[in-house]
């Protein structure tokens, strides 16, 4: 028997392939996987990364294997992958559900995973409860995807005088081709497109920029603190925005993750939990 896991949201994906005594046999990387948005672009960077963590030649039916993606908390998206992709033993779960077993290991604690969406997970022994990953749309608050949206309205209220003009939102505008240009991009832009705008943000010392991050650490205390509902549990951050935010973070009791999403895939996969 080969156990796979697989780690897959809207920026990339990861798969590994171990064998019953834990030799990893293969790994790969591909492109975003969030069954959400795109159904049928995920579904072909799942089944060639998957091919590629395993050796060549192996036969589905061997392989026991667990999906943490994007949109899997739809039922319809998770069915309809399940269906396109065929395998025997394969078992599809939201992304933040082996986010949470790597990092907790069993243990009690909150995690928040922010990376181009966001969604938040409280863990008690058995119990497992999730907060967000609605998509963009509806949700994904403090994600990169929120914060490049949020940054582009607030450009365009400065453009009305709303707000004041800085020289992060100027940029923003000028890089798009002004505010009819924003609103264009902004119309066909996928989550993913949007998160490429979050480094600026974050990485800024402009008060537009400020007050964008001050407004998503706003929308993520209340995530983490209505999760906590006053239990006095660690956090654990994670996603690619998580040491922007650690500092914005400090009245949580910190801690590292004991292993990485891909980790709980390959576990969950072994039974283990």
């Amino acid at each position: 028997m080969i156990y796979l896991g697989v780690d897959g949201g809207g920026t990339g994906c990861r798969a590994r392939a171990e064998d019953v005594a834990g030799r990893v046999l293969g790994q790969a990387q591909g492109g975003p996987a969030n069954i959400a948005t795109d159904l049928a672009g995920a579904v072909a960077v799942l089944r060639d990364t998957m091919a590629r963590a395993l050796p060549p030649g192996t036969d589905p039916a061997g392989v026991t294997a667990v999906l943490g993606l994007a949109g899997a908390n739809l039922p319809d998206c998770a069915a309809a992958c399940r269906a396109a992709l065929g395998w025997p033993h394969l078992r599809l779960v939201q992304d933040v559900v082996p986010a949470v077993a790597g990092a907790l290991r069993g243990a009690a604690g909150l995690v928040a995973v922010l990376g181009t969406g966001s969604v938040f997970a409280r863990q008690e022994g058995a119990g497992l409860q999730l907060s967000g990953g609605w998509g963009l749309a509806l949700g994904d608050e403090g994600s990169g995807a929120w914060i490049g949206r949020a940054a582009l309205a607030r450009a365009l209220r400065a453009t009305d005088g709303r707000v004041p003009m800085t020289p992060v939102l100027a940029g923003l505008l000028a890089d798009l081709g002004g505010p009819a240009g924003a609103v264009a991009f902004a119309a066909a832009a996928r989550p993913a497109d949007l998160a490429a705008l979050a480094p600026r943000i974050l990485q800024a010392d402009d008060p537009g920029a400020a007050a964008v991050l001050a407004a998503a650490v706003v929308e993520v205390e209340a995530a983490l603190t209505d999760l906590a509902g006053g239990r006095d549990l660690p956090l654990v951050l994670l996603g690619g925005l998580a040491a922007a935010y650690a500092p914005h973070l400090a009245r949580w009791r910190q801690q590292p993750p004991q292993g990485s999403a891909l980790d709980g895939a390959v576990w969950m996969a072994r039974g283990q939990t």
